[in-house]
């Protein structure tokens, strides 16, 4: 393999060359967009990171189906849910195995203290592995009110394990097919706590998945190989490389040249080339993702929703469609998806009117406003091109005489700083869906449990949280689709977004890839996935 981006990337293409030496061994090498933030995923919320980690090194008690919003069994064959909706009592499959890498040889199995340890460390502030990174947050975890929603959890047995809650939680096993449920080895933690290396759990994973980590070349490729003892069976490939590329026309440079087999981002304005290349395929599908500018709603002035309002109706939303996503997706007026239950198609979105939004503006108060706008560095499947979006909405504050600085930081930083409450002006991000629950959207991107850390508006509003607490409990999804509903209407009135787009989701690929499944949730999952020889 052959790298044409500098001296690095030859380096690193002879690493990648004397990985896949082996006589007849199957090197699948996916074009990655960023680096992972870490490897432990409980500790992170991004997409690229769980990539990296949840989706093919470890597994969690269930399973989503691949390709499908299916839950399945994971590492737990079965489990039981008590009449009252408060005991979720799992069954642990016999015989899963840890990795067994150069730096650790588990000597058992899978069992019930793995499965404590991987939640009570994000539940118990006084667990060793609570804070052993700086700053480590829970943020999924405390997003989802976790801490509030399971009272203990219980060791029955060595292979069973049972979750009391403080009240039902209609979402509760979805949830547990989520990234920050991966299931950790508690015998590789206590091994480091002893070293005094506990930091190393999130350099050097060790999981149950179908791909076991070799190495990390920062910011330029990840190798993993085939777990031999996975217990679903081996994945067909033997080799998994994550070359890190965070330029999308480098991406397709390398698709094209047969140095990577997957770009999972493709710029909008190549598809029909790709489509009608020798040797490329292009898989598509509508996603389960929104794209939204989120003001930081503690800061004046836009802790005023009516100043909100006015942005939001000053953004040409239809030009953004037409100039990042080039016709693929379509405008956003929600905080959910239309893919998703419960979607609220009676909401009327903001209309397009800047001279309405600039008299609202001074009928606040609120002259010679200068705010900042966030522009993400990486392409997501919710945001092509984030700095040409942050570039349409300037001209288009602009207009009605708001004076916008577009400002952006390396990936991990950018997601790390606009978690800050007292972060200035608003940020562009988005977010696929995690379990197929319109939970996952209202409470984890803007519920009060989250501000601080997903929820990026820092918007924690009483009538909307009481609505979207009480559909967790209610077990009837139609009853539940009303309350969302409710909650979406409460959400446009006091709009702590501009709600720009949901998009389609497009992979560019070489036509010698067999079986890859577009993941609902966003996700790239190599296991299942084959190279025609």
């Amino acid at each position: 393999m052959k790298f044409c981006d500098g001296l690095k990337a030859t380096a690193v293409a002879a690493g990648l060359l004397a990985f896949a030496g082996t006589a007849h061994a199957t090197t699948f090498v996916y074009c990655s967009e960023g680096s992972p933030e870490g490897f432990d995923p409980a500790l992170y919320t991004s997409g690229t990171t769980f990539d990296a980690t949840s989706r093919n090194v470890f597994n969690k008690l269930v399973e989503f189906e691949r390709g499908t919003t299916n839950v399945v069994p994971g590492v737990a064959e079965s489990w039981d849910v008590s009449e009252d909706g408060t005991e979720y009592t799992f069954h642990l499959r016999p015989g899963v195995k840890f990795h067994s890498t150069d730096y650790f040889t588990p000597t058992r199995d899978l069992n019930a203290d793995d499965v404590i340890f991987s939640f009570e460390r994000q539940l118990d502030p006084e667990n060793p592995y609570n804070q052993y990174v700086e700053g480590a947050s829970w943020e999924y975890f405390n997003g989802m009110s976790m801490p509030d929603l399971i009272e203990s959890i219980e060791k029955v047995d060595d292979m069973t394990v049972k979750f009391n809650l403080t009240r039902p939680e209609a979402p509760m096993i979805a949830n547990l097919a989520m990234d920050f449920a991966s299931i950790q080895s508690k015998e590789y933690a206590d091994q480091l706590a002893e070293a005094g290396n506990v930091q190393q759990l999130n350099q050097k994973p060790v999981g149950t998945g179908p791909f076991q980590f070799v190495a990390y070349q920062p910011d330029a490729v990840i190798r993993y190989q085939a777990n031999p003892d996975y217990w679903a069976g081996k994945a067909p490939i033997d080799n998994l490389v994550f070359a890190i590329t965070p330029d999308q026309a480098v991406r397709l440079q390398k698709l094209r040249a047969g140095e990577c087999h997957l770009d999972p981002y493709p710029n909008p304005a190549d598809l029909s080339d790709i489509e009608s290349s020798d040797g490329l395929t292009l898989k598509s599908q509508e996603g389960l993702n929104v794209g939204y500018l989120a003001y930081n709603t503690k800061v004046e002035p836009f802790d005023n929703p009516k100043v909100r309002k006015a942005l939001n109706m000053a953004i040409n939303k239809q030009a953004i469609l037409d100039v990042v996503f080039q016709g693929s997706g379509k405008v956003a007026k929600a905080p959910i998806p239309p893919t998703i239950w419960s979607y609220n198609d009676e909401l009327e979105d903001d209309p397009y009117d800047p001279d309405a939004a600039k008299k609202m503006l001074e009928e606040e108060g609120v002259t010679d406003l200068s705010m900042k706008v966030w522009a993400m560095p990486v392409q997501r499947p919710y945001n092509p091109n984030a700095r040409r979006m942050a570039e349409l909405i300037q001209a288009d504050f602009e207009n009605i005489g708001v004076d916008t600085e577009i400002v952006s930081y390396e990936w991990g930083e950018y997601l790390e700083r606009s978690k800050a409450e007292d972060r200035d002006g608003a940020v562009l991000l988005g977010w696929t869906g995690d379990n197929g629950d319109p939970d996952n959207f209202l409470a984890v991107l803007l519920g009060c449990d989250a501000v601080g850390g997903s929820n990026r508006a820092q918007w924690c509003y009483e009538p909307f949280e009481e609505i979207i607490q009480k559909a967790k409990v209610v077990s009837d999804q139609e009853q539940r689709a009303e309350l969302y509903k409710e909650a979406q209407v409460i959400f446009k009135e006091q709009a702590p977004w501009a709600t720009i787009a949901h998009s389609v989701v497009n992979k560019a690929m070489s036509d010698q890839v067999e079986d890859f499944k577009i993941d609902p949730f966003g996700g790239h999952i190599f296991y299942g996935v084959d190279l025609k020889q």
